[in-house]
């Protein structure tokens, strides 16, 4: 029998190619006539590159949920749901993070497995900033920034994501109208409030990414405290970085704590795989609570499984890391999934950071944002 190979595309941070690389080891010890490969492409390729060009290459895809839009309008990936058991699709929905799983789920059809789950959350540099001293408050976080002890990442992505925290902050759901992103008044105040922080930080922040932002925390002792960016457990372990970082829930604004942004990335298979069976025989047994919860968190992985999440054994392993987020994370918002949705998350968030880094009037930032979103509706 000739050997089976899959070809598989994810993006390079320890985090999102390690659990998939060894449990395709794994695997293929288990199945010796089926070999898995795995290509890495950057944080910003991920965000960038379409996937519906990316199916004609690789036969297993780690994706963004609001891309499932687009799965539901070209089903150049195949609906899950009908290869695998509605069992197996209910314990996914019934133990997930979040909704990290339902955020696969748009048209009728589950068109990924949530491999991972994310949203910003704050870390610290627990040797240089005691649980004590960390802030509670918007206040609180301000008046740290003022001392210049705070990173965050703000690059346009981060920053839209961010955006709409705020505007649920002060009360008001984005996305209701397919007219603008959120009304006038309501969106001046997020960016007001985003500009008092942002303005307080090092204008290096502008450029760098929640990795970045790890990367010089963890690094160095530039910065003690970071409030917002999507967590990356692999800091929390000995030996990964010079200095391990903690992690924690958002500062409360207004009374009640901060709700951030669902993110994490979900394995879809391509339609045009020609060794569907054993594309998807992998993706059910990764995605499964055993392997979620041991192998898959052993290697450097960010489950999405709520059981590998509440397992002690995990907690102890990333300085509790699970079960310090995990509130922060079923409390989080999920962002709109219509397909060319990307074509304004792509944009939208460039007037933002030119209005938080340069300053200028927030309603010609706001204006810029409803001209996009218009755009990606009439697409």
């Amino acid at each position: 029998m000739s050997l089976i190979t899959l070809k598989g595309i994810t993006w390079g941070h320890s985090r999102g190619i390690t659990p998939l690389m060894a449990y395709s080891q794994r695997f293929t010890e288990k199945y010796p006539d089926v070999e898995i490969t795995w290509r890495k492409r950057t944080l910003q390729e991920f965000a960038d590159y379409p996937i519906e060009r990316l199916v004609d290459h690789y036969d297993l895809l780690i994706i963004d949920h609001p891309w499932v839009g687009c799965a539901d309008a070209t089903r150049c990936v195949l609906p899950l749901d009908e290869y695998l058991s509605k069992e197996y699709l209910k314990e996914q929905w019934d133990h997930q993070v979040g909704r990290s799983h339902q955020s696969y789920y748009y048209g009728g059809h589950q068109w990924a497995l949530a491999t991972d789950a994310a949203a910003p959350v704050a870390s610290y540099r627990k040797d240089l900033l005691s649980e004590n001293d960390l802030p509670k408050t918007w206040e609180d976080l301000l008046d740290l920034a003022r001392k210049g002890k705070v990173a965050a990442p703000a690059i346009p992505i981060d920053l839209l994501m961010n955006f709409y925290t705020f505007c649920l902050a002060h009360g008001v759901e984005p996305f209701l109208s397919k007219e603008e992103v959120i009304d006038q008044e309501t969106g001046v105040k997020a960016l007001e409030t985003m500009r008092d922080f942002y303005a307080l930080l090092d204008k290096s922040m502008f450029e760098r990414n929640p990795i970045k932002v790890a990367e010089v925390m963890s690094n160095s002792d530039d910065y003690w405290y970071c409030p917002f960016a999507y967590g990356y457990v692999n800091y929390t372990r000995e030996g990964y970085a010079p200095n391990v970082l903690h992690y924690t829930g958002l500062v409360s604004f207004d009374g009640s704590p901060l709700r951030s942004t669902v993110g994490g990335t979900g394995l879809a298979i391509s339609a045009g795989c020609e060794h569907k069976e054993w594309a998807v025989k992998f993706a059910e047994e990764i995605v499964s609570p055993e392997i979620q919860s041991t192998f898959y968190t052993e290697y450097g992985g960010q489950p999405g499984h709520r059981k590998a999440w509440e397992r002690d054994l995990n907690n102890v392993l990333t300085n509790n890391y699970f079960r310090n987020t995990i509130d922060t994370l079923d409390n989080s918002y999920m962002r709109p999934r219509y397909n060319h949705y990307l074509h304004f998350q792509d944009h939208a968030g460039d007037p933002v950071q030119a209005y938080l880094r340069d300053g200028g009037n927030p309603k010609v930032a706001l204006e810029a944002m409803n001209k996009i979103y218009r755009e990606s509706l009439s697409r």
